[in-house]
């Protein structure tokens, strides 16, 4: 999948299952529409990088709500296992967001094109979903290299910003609040 691409108008609807402090839930493309979302694909439950993100990102999950985002943790497995995975786990038990349980593919293989098809698993990847369906954040990491939640919250801030005030760019390292960029021919060649 490509930034831009857009992933609620030109797809099928679509719902899912997942897992949901303590009860099932019914995740559909409906409940996209007109928000922000952030999709954390990772290869399997009872792994090893895999709980350390997840508890990672868990950490900024009221901001990422007070910023208007929905996130969904989304890996190969039924929500039954990752029920059994919270029972399990004292990380994992603390999640609050909604984990997919995406065994039959819909969300990584059919949606965001992540499934690796040698293993049946996600690749470990994040994408950010504006409240037009576009893509505009993807990351992609090897499955050893954990990602890092404060990061993904500046560029969230990032892209809310840019969106919300067109014309204008957030430099490298940029945080909330900090100087923007005017892209305009009187810029090239002075940064």
């Amino acid at each position: 999948m490509y930034i831009g691409a857009n992933v609620l108008n030109n797809t099928t609807e679509w719902q899912v299952e997942a897992y949901q402090t303590g009860r099932f839930i019914e995740v559909s493309s409906k409940d996209l529409a007109g928000k922000w979302n952030v999709f954390f694909f990772y290869p399997a439950d009872f792994t090893f990088v895999c709980p350390t993100e997840l508890g990672d990102l868990q950490d900024f999950y009221a901001e990422l709500q007070g910023l208007g985002v929905n996130v969904y943790s989304v890996s190969t497995d039924t929500h039954f296992t990752h029920k059994a995975w919270a029972d399990a786990s004292e990380t994992i038990k603390k999640i609050t967001y909604p984990m997919i349980g995406d065994s039959a593919h819909t969300l990584s293989a059919n949606l965001f094109g992540v499934l690796d098809r040698k293993s049946g698993l996600a690749n470990r990847a994040t994408f950010v979903v504006n409240p037009d369906g576009e893509i505009v954040i993807v990351e992609l990491t090897s499955d050893g290299i954990g990602r890092n939640a404060s990061e993904l919250v500046r560029k969230i801030k990032a892209a809310i910003y840019t969106r919300d005030n067109p014309g204008e760019a957030c430099p490298a390292k940029w945080a909330q609040g900090a100087a923007t960029l005017k892209p305009s021919l009187d810029l090239v060649g002075k940064i």
